[in-house]
């Protein structure tokens, strides 16, 4: 494989987005970027694997298993090798040396031709995302293909930054005045830790997946990828590709290994605690994040849990353009993405813009029109909103309508492509956050918790500076993946970002046009900060990475 020649330029780029982190991406958006038949192509290979066994040649199958049924409406009816855990782990565990002794440089170069052989079949997982996720077709042909591609290659420039940050040797020599200097040769190895699970999520399998994956397998680590029942082809589909190439490239293919689990069988907290586990990465509920944390001590464990993002809305120069950028951020995929604005602060006494002063009950009203603007049109709404993942999100959607007066009633919308798609447009909820902001109130109940899904609350503050205090509390014991806010004061703006700063929150201020808060790049925005309870790690950074190796020196006497 001339991985050198096809890939170090790539690896290049990467490197030089990470540290200037201007725009860049080699993996294409558009459908038609991927070849005349590139969308045929990948319905047909889609297509092929409906009513399977999803052969992968791995150690220690012990029985098959299944059982995905698409958020659409059909079951998928593919089983996948069930795995004897007593049998896989040593088999993944013996191609460690030679893999580690490949080098950052090799060990980046094949991760790159993995990524690059996923990026060719993009049409075909944007199928597979869309049927395990629910995500309407474009947004999981970009979100699940190129974005989380990105990602993907983000990790591995990372990586290979922090393992070569140290040199692989290095000649000492200390000067002992009129007697010879002290000399050693040192030799100074990236080791990686052991075994990394990866434990995947339902509603963006490689967007959330990639990262943890690459980041492992480049820092010499083997990886266990254990998906979500619910959403297990498209990371299957990833781990046959990686033990492809790990083959060809003269590696054990048992360096990445897939563990589908039976109904009910709790795998994951099986696998968490197993001593050849070293590395943990999770994205999910905060339950089960905070028992891994507390439970899996032998592993450096990675998580992306719940929080409640929030909008400080105090003034704005651009009234239209905010209706419209928060309308799209609270539809986009139902809701249903970590990075989706929850809690609206509006000050009870409105708020100044470009139209005039607008009072409380006037931005509500005007937000709502939006969202119903917005996804008046059923082909709009279907192609914006996708499907309901699960019946867990219908039944909080439903119960939101209930916890305040509702200022925008959720609508069912019929997909005549798959009559069976639970779709929704979002419920927006007035709720009461300025007077009883401090008294423990049933409106403080609902506004302090998370509820995934398309369901934003309208919450009421006596003033910005509570709206703040609010957006603090909130960041500290809740945690958030994003933060935004509208204002055209100065002093408003440098509080807000004071605010982030001390609570580490990442901040999107006065978005009006084609950028939204719930969205983020890769080479140039980080996903989370690490620093507050929704996440205890960022999509991407150095800290990511560097502790899923240890450098190991071996001193030699000159």
């Amino acid at each position: 494989m001339q991985l050198t020649e096809t890939h170090r330029p790539t690896l290049d780029q990467a490197l030089g987005a990470i540290r200037s982190r201007a725009y860049w991406s080699p993996h294409p958006e558009h459908p038609k970027a991927y070849g005349e038949t590139g969308a045929a192509d990948g319905l047909a290979a889609y297509q092929a694997l409906l009513g399977t066994r999803f052969e992968l040649d791995q150690p220690g199958t012990d029985g098959w298993t299944g059982g995905e049924v698409s958020p659409y409406g059909p079951e998928l009816g593919i089983e996948y090798p069930h795995p004897d855990i007593e049998v896989l782990l040593p088999a993944m565990r013996a191609g460690m040396a030679a893999w580690r002794d490949a080098g950052p440089e090799t060990r980046a170069l094949v991760c790159l031709e993995i990524l690059s052989r996923i990026s060719a079949r993009t049409h075909e997982f944007a199928h597979a995302v869309m049927h395990t996720s629910g995500q309407a077709f474009m947004m999981a042909f970009q979100a699940g293909g190129p974005h989380a591609q990105d990602r993907g290659l983000e990790a591995v420039a990372y990586a290979y930054e922090e393992q070569t940050r140290t040199p692989a040797a290095a000649d000492w020599s200390k000067p002992q005045g009129k007697r010879d200097p002290l000399e050693l040769r040192k030799q100074f190895t990236a080791a990686p830790r052991g075994i990394s699970l990866l434990i995947g999520c339902n509603t963006f399998p490689t967007w959330n997946g990639y990262p943890g994956l690459f980041a492992s397998l480049a820092t010499g680590n083997p990886v266990l990828v254990k998906p979500h029942p619910r959403a297990v082809l498209p990371l299957a589909l990833t781990v046959r590709i990686a033990r492809e190439v790990l083959g060809e490239a003269g590696f054990d293919p048992n360096l990445v290994a897939l563990a589908a689990e039976r109904p009910g069988e709790g795998i994951a907290k099986i696998l968490a605690v197993r001593p050849e586990i070293k590395i943990i990465d999770y994205t999910g509920s905060t339950a089960f994040g905070d028992w891994l944390e507390a439970n899996a001590r032998q592993a450096q464990v990675y998580t992306e849990k719940a929080g409640v993002n929030t909008v400080v809305i105090d003034s704005t120069d651009d009234y239209k353009g905010m209706l419209s950028n928060l309308a799209f951020s609270l539809s986009l995929y139902s809701g249903q993405m970590c990075t989706t604005p929850q809690n609206l602060l509006i000050p009870r006494d409105g708020i100044t813009t470009d139209a005039g002063h607008k009072s409380y009950d006037e931005v509500v009203t005007d937000i709502s029109a939006a969202v119903g603007s917005l996804l008046g049109d059923d082909a709009r709404a279907n192609a914006l909103l996708g499907a309901l993942v699960n019946p867990d999100v219908k039944a909080r959607l439903e119960a939101a309508a209930g916890l305040g007066e509702v200022a925008l009633a959720s609508r069912v919308v019929a997909n005549p492509d798959f009559p069976d798609a639970v779709v929704r447009t979002p419920v927006v909820v007035k709720l009461d956050g300025a007077r009883k902001f401090w008294d423990g109130a049933d409106d403080e109940a609902a506004y302090l918790s998370e509820c995934f899904g398309p369901v934003s609350f309208a919450v009421a503050v006596d003033s910005t500076d509570d709206a703040l205090e609010l957006l603090r509390r909130t960041v500290r014991e809740k945690g958030a993946m994003t933060v935004g806010a509208y204002t055209t004061s100065e002093e408003t703006e440098r509080a807000v970002e004071e605010v982030c700063l001390e609570e580490s929150a990442q901040l999107s201020l006065n978005l009006t046009g084609g950028v939204y808060v719930n969205q983020t790049a890769a080479f140039s925005d980080f996903h989370g900060s690490g620093g507050n309870p929704a996440a205890n790690a960022a999509l991407c950074d150095g800290a990511f990475v560097s502790n899923r190796f240890r450098v190991v020196e071996v001193r030699r006497q000159a």
